[in-house]
This record gives C-alpha cells, sequence and structure tokens, in this order.
C-alpha cells in the first residue's frame, strides 16, 4: 500500500512524523507506522492488567477502610478535583440511565483519577490505607513513590495509545517492565494472564527503528 494512500485516510500530519523519522523514505515511514500500530496493541494486554488491577486493589482496600460507598461520600478524604471527576462520572452514568452503584462509578472513573490518589498530596491516605494495595513478591512493602513515579510515564502511554499517536520515542522496553513487575505487585493472578497472553517481547524489534529515530 502506497503511504500517499494512509495520509489520505490517517492524515498528513499524523503520517509526517514518520517521513521525518524515515529521512523522507515513504517505505522506511509505512513500516514505522506499522510497527508504532503492532506495538501499541501488543501493549494493550498489560495496561488493561494495570489499569483493571490497581483501580479495583484501590477501591477494595477503600471500602475495607471507608466502606463501599466511599466515593459517593462527598465528604470523604478525596481532594476536590478528585471530588468533581466522581460528580462526572456520575453524571454520565445518569446521562446512560445506569445505576449508581459503587462498581458503576470505579468502572466509569479514568485511570488519571486513580493515579492521582498516589500523588503526595495522599500520602496520609497511602499511609493510612492505600499502602495495602501492592507489595513485593517476597512480602515487602512497596512505597508510594515506587508506583506514583512509573505511573505517571505509563498513564501518558496509555493515553497516547488510546488515541492512536505514536509510541516509539518512548523507552518502550523500560515502561513494559515496569508495567510488569507492578502488575505482579497488585496481583499474582493478573500477572500469571499477562505471563500468558503478552506479546510485547515477540513484536519488539531487537534492532533497527531507534536508529532511525536517532538520527
Amino acid at each position: 500500500m502506497p503511504l500517499t494512500s494512509l495520509q489520505t485516510a490517517f492524515s498528513h500530519e499524523r503520517m509526517g512524523r514518520y517521513l521525518e523519522w524515515s529521512g523522507g523514505n515513504p517505505t522506511g515511514a509505512l513500516r514505522l507506522y506499522t510497527l508504532n500500530a503492532q506495538l501499541s496493541e501488543a501493549l494493550y494486554i498489560p495496561l488493561q492488567a494495570l489499569e483493571l488491577s490497581l483501580r479495583n486493589r484501590m477501591h477494595d482496600a477503600m471500602s475495607l477502610h471507608h466502606g463501599p460507598a466511599w466515593l459517593l461520600d462527598d465528604s470523604s478524604c478525596l481532594q476536590e478535583k478528585q471530588k468533581q471527576k466522581v460528580r462526572r462520572a456520575l453524571e454520565d452514568l445518569t446521562r446512560n440511565r445506569k445505576p449508581h452503584a459503587p462498581e458503576q462509578v470505579v468502572s466509569t472513573l479514568s485511570f488519571g483519577f486513580w493515579t492521582a490518589l498516589l500523588g503526595r498530596e495522599y500520602e496520609q491516605l497511602w499511609r493510612e490505607t492505600l499502602h495495602r494495595i501492592a507489595s513485593k513478591q517476597n512480602g515487602k512493602s512497596i512505597g508510594r513513590k515506587d508506583l506514583s513515579a512509573p505511573l505517571t510515564t505509563i498513564r501518558k502511554l496509555r493515553n497516547r495509545i488510546a488515541h492512536h499517536e505514536s509510541i516509539l520515542q518512548y523507552d518502550l522496553t523500560h515502561h513494559h517492565a515496569d508495567m510488569r513487575r507492578i502488575i505482579g505487585w497488585l496481583s499474582a493472578e493478573a500477572e500469571q494472564w499477562c505471563a500468558e497472553c503478552d506479546r510485547f517481547q515477540v513484536i519488539y524489534p531487537s534492532t533497527g527503528y531507534q536508529l532511525a529515530l536517532a538520527a
């Protein structure tokens, strides 16, 4: 398929970055674009396992300490920014004629909502409650920053994938390893599922495209 056909379908602006990376070579640009799509697809499985495990572990820990309807309590320990996101989630559920059950609210809230609860402004909440969500395989505890630091970049990467943007410029092997490690801290079962399904290392090339991006 000629690159010009995809430029018409996907926009010249979107394909321009890949042309730049390939030194103006249309064949190389198409190859890079295809690789970007394949790697985005491959990362979907660990991202899914990470997001689901994180939000459910957080909800379970908060429910145990504050009750299962903790998200619906406007006087809860959440900062105002997160409270606003909960209100918008409730509005979405109402608009879609869905119940305001805690589980529905949990699934409606974005990945960014959950990662925000690991920010420094929630240090007290971490010490009191959220420290229970994760532990290393040897039983040692996890620090809040052990999660918040890598998850900041993983969230940005996840959003780029969701919006079909380029991810080749990221250190994908590093971030993939972070995802798998954090999944293991959150849930041994989710990590086992990932180990069986994750195709990232099969898709990721050992050499090649990094040289094109660095040129």
